[in-house]
């Protein structure tokens, strides 16, 4: 007599958390006036509490600088550099 398989997951499996949703950013407040993107896993209402607090401490706001800022919070947070193609 064959046997059946069980469907039933085990603890382990059970407690896995799903991965994080990655949110995409379009970041255009640089005072170079250069438009960048950014990725994180930190909600647009985080990452605008990060922006003021970080607007509060520095007189220059740069992209690079405030990604660096942002890591502290998320390490995964990384930008995203558009670049023209021509052929």
């Amino acid at each position: 007599m064959p046997v059946k398989k069980t469907t039933k997951k085990t603890a382990a499996l059970k407690a896995k958390s799903k991965p994080a949703k990655l949110y995409y950013y379009r970041i255009f407040f640089d005072d170079n006036e250069k438009k960048n993107y950014m990725k994180s896993i930190l909600t647009h209402k985080q990452v605008e509490r990060y922006l003021n607090a970080y607007k509060k401490t520095h007189q220059k706001f740069l992209n690079s600088e405030f990604i660096e800022y942002l890591r502290k919070y998320d390490k995964k947070t990384e930008m995203i550099e558009i670049s023209d193609i021509s052929y």
